[in-house]
């Protein structure tokens, strides 16, 4: 099952934008994922399974800065491929 999800990422910190810089470029370390970085949010495109265990991952990593919040939109289809009209 192809999965698409939408993480908005906020460090509590005065200097926020490098902890989310570097969280997604992690992201974009995995093979077999497609993801997307828009001002507001980045979209992770993929197997549900390789998708999950990823974020995941990268969440845990991200969460050794004190208070970090992560917002999750989670659909069980390929918005990636969504024609814009």
């Amino acid at each position: 099952m192809t999965i698409s999800v939408d993480i908005s990422y906020y460090p509590l910190k005065e200097e926020f934008i490098p902890p989310i810089k570097n969280f997604i470029d992690r992201l974009h370390a995995y093979e077999g994922l497609t993801v997307k970085t828009n001002g507001m949010s980045t979209q992770v495109f993929g197997e549900y399974f390789e998708v999950m265990k990823a974020i995941t991952h990268e969440i845990h990593k991200s969460f050794e800065l004190p208070h970090s919040v992560f917002i999750l939109k989670i659909i069980n289809a390929d918005l990636n491929h969504v024609v814009k009209e």
